[in-house]
């Protein structure tokens, strides 16, 4: 199975993205360990390691390591899950207020870590990062997909994309409260197998 990366920003769709790839029955890792001061200075040797343990991957700090997972792994395959910018930055604003995490304050810079206040820089990182991916993937066909779960994306586009049969069900969607328990089971695998590589 090849390794798939979701590399959009977060409140993109990332956990449906999740439960979507553990409906097609990849590993899946999430975000972890984003609360640590020293985030930004371990995230590379983290995601390397976990890297090896899962199938799935999505939401922080998977979105940065975009160019060393591609490295590493070859024949992965990656999803940039787009978001419209309104809709977006009102769930950051809605979700995280004016609370900051080590996490986005690496993302976003030191002080601006809160959506909060920082709206239209929030919005033109996340822009300047969606540009980036696909400046990356540009000559590369097959390598990346863009997916707007807001507007309509689900399986018929991810599945041919990672070459897999669509299910015979929904598209899975966050918001559904029995969907969260299989993602629930994988981020406690990831949190076990974070605090082994890092001894805490």
């Amino acid at each position: 199975m090849r390794k798939v990366f979701g590399i959009g920003f977060h409140k993109t769709g990332t956990t449906s993205l999740a439960l979507a790839l553990i409906e097609l029955g990849y590993r899946v890792t999430g975000p972890d360990r984003v609360g640590d001061p020293d985030i930004g200075e371990k995230y590379v040797e983290l995601t390397r390691a976990l890297s090896h343990d899962f199938d799935g991957f999505q939401d922080n700090p998977w979105p940065l390591v975009y160019r060393e997972m591609d490295a590493m792994w070859p024949d992965a395959l990656f999803v940039l899950t787009v978001r419209d910018a309104d809709a977006w930055i009102a769930s950051q604003t809605k979700h995280f207020g004016e609370g900051s995490t080590p996490m986005r304050e690496h993302i976003y810079g030191a002080g601006r870590g809160a959506p909060i206040g920082n709206e239209a820089h929030y919005v033109a990182v996340m822009e300047a990062h969606n540009a980036a991916v696909r400046e990356y993937f540009r000559d590369r066909p097959g390598k990346l997909v863009e997916m707007d779960f807001s507007s309509g994306d689900g399986w018929e586009k991810l599945c041919p994309f990672l070459g897999l049969p669509v299910p015979a069900k929904p598209f899975p969607h966050a918001n559904k409260a029995e969907g969260r328990k299989p993602l629930a089971r994988a981020i406690r695998g990831a949190k076990t197998a974070v605090k082994a590589l890092l001894g805490s």
